[in-house]
């Protein structure tokens, strides 16, 4: 009885408080997105889970993938903050090459697998959603092109790397992180943070050409 109350409380808190109404769909989404998948999920489901109206969902959110979209943004946007919180570090401008793409990785690794229900629903539900969702997904991927091609840049600007354009080769590492983030998505029991780190600093090493090498990026 006491509990059937307090929910009853929290959903009228919720339906009155629309920060709190989209704090409880916004988690409702990375777990039952997660746990069901996003194909399986209803708006109805979503209202159930969060303890509010349909109403209060479309106050929030125009559709479910609008929904689908802001749970992704969350972590792209922590990922990309990290690797900012990174790059101003103590001891970042004067490491080798193959420690600064180690750290860099480490600190977007560590912060967008923190929580596997958001991985799993950032790296495996939204693929193949629609078009929106693809072109959602592909604007990130060329804001991590720019980011991605400046470090190439730097590398081989400190000789380490192919010299000429590197887009091609970012390109190709932007997908590799998104496959690998999606087998850890799929599998995060199996794939843990220190194996994907040292995974990508391996690929992004071996495809930005001769001499970054772990001997050689000093």
């Amino acid at each position: 009885m006491v509990d059937a109350m307090v929910d009853r409380w929290d959903g009228v808190r919720a339906t009155r408080d629309p920060v709190r109404c989209r704090e409880q769909l916004m988690a409702a989404g990375r777990t039952l997105f997660a746990v069901y998948g996003y194909a399986r999920t209803s708006v109805e489901d979503l209202c159930a889970a969060a303890n509010v109206q349909p109403r209060d969902f479309y106050r929030e959110f125009e559709s479910r993938e609008a929904l689908l979209v802001d749970l992704y943004d969350e972590v792209a946007i922590g990922g990309m903050r990290a690797v900012e919180v990174e790059l101003s570090a103590e001891g970042m401008e004067t490491c080798s090459t193959e420690e600064r793409f180690r750290r860099l990785f480490d600190a977007y690794v560590r912060v967008v697998t923190r929580d596997s229900r958001a991985a799993r629903v950032a790296f495996v539900e939204v693929l193949g959603v629609s078009r929106a969702m693809d072109d959602h997904l592909t604007m990130w991927r060329s804001v991590w092109v720019e980011f991605l091609t400046r470090e190439a840049e730097r590398a081989a600007e400190r000789g380490h790397g192919a010299d000429g354009d590197l887009t091609v080769v970012v390109k190709v590492l932007t997908r590799s992180v998104d496959e690998l983030l999606a087998h850890h998505g799929r599998r995060p029991r199996q794939v843990p943070c220190d194996w994907l780190t040292s995974e990508l600093t391996r690929m992004s090493l071996a495809m930005m050409g001769p001499g970054v090498t772990p001997e050689a990026s000093a």
